[in-house]
């Protein structure tokens, strides 16, 4: 199994490797300005690209590059709601969720990527937003995950830009494989 594979039935130490090794991925790079350029980058990888040729999964059991972008989408819808309440309440309880059982359950592999890519537009604008309103005091605030324990608002922020990141380079692997 792969470090970044991230599974509801993985152990807590592994979820917690997964964690460090996403946000390896950032490295130098600014988070905010990942978080700001994805949308784009995302948009570029998948141009040129046919219905079919983003609907092909990468292997038997795998993603297409269709449901990587789906996914982009919903986590950020779940990057939102933390924010939200982190920055809104005081120390809130953050639930975690199984991508996977979302990705069969809310049909990834039948959504319009356009669509998909549109979602994730809207969404990381406005939570991008809203984190230009933040001072500095609001990015230190907290949420207590629970499967990670506390995270900031600044710690999510560079966890979703290496999430963000890891699907790039997840959507040019299976692009370079069609």
């Amino acid at each position: 199994m792969s470090i970044f594979s991230n599974r509801t039935i993985d152990p807590p130490q592994e979820r917690a490797q997964y964690a460090k090794a996403v946000l390896s991925l950032v490295g130098g790079h600014e988070p905010m300005s990942v978080l700001r350029e994805t949308p784009a980058v995302t948009a570029r990888a998948i141009e040129g690209l046919s219905l079919e040729q983003l609907r092909t999964p990468e292997a038997p059991g795998k993603w297409s590059i269709a449901q990587v972008v789906k996914h982009l989408a919903d986590s950020d819808l779940v990057w939102g709601w933390r924010l939200r309440l982190i920055l809104a309440q005081d120390r809130p309880p953050l639930t975690g969720y199984d991508q996977d059982l979302w990705a069969e359950r809310l049909h990834y592999a039948d959504v319009d990527p356009t669509q998909a890519l549109e979602e994730l537009r809207v969404l990381r604008r406005g939570n991008l937003g809203l984190l230009d309103r933040a001072t500095p005091q609001d990015l230190k605030r907290v949420g207590v995950h629970s499967e990670r324990g506390e995270e900031s608002v600044e710690y999510l922020c560079g966890l979703y830009a290496g999430h963000d990141l890891l699907h790039l380079r997840q959507i040019a692997r299976i692009r370079s494989g069609l």
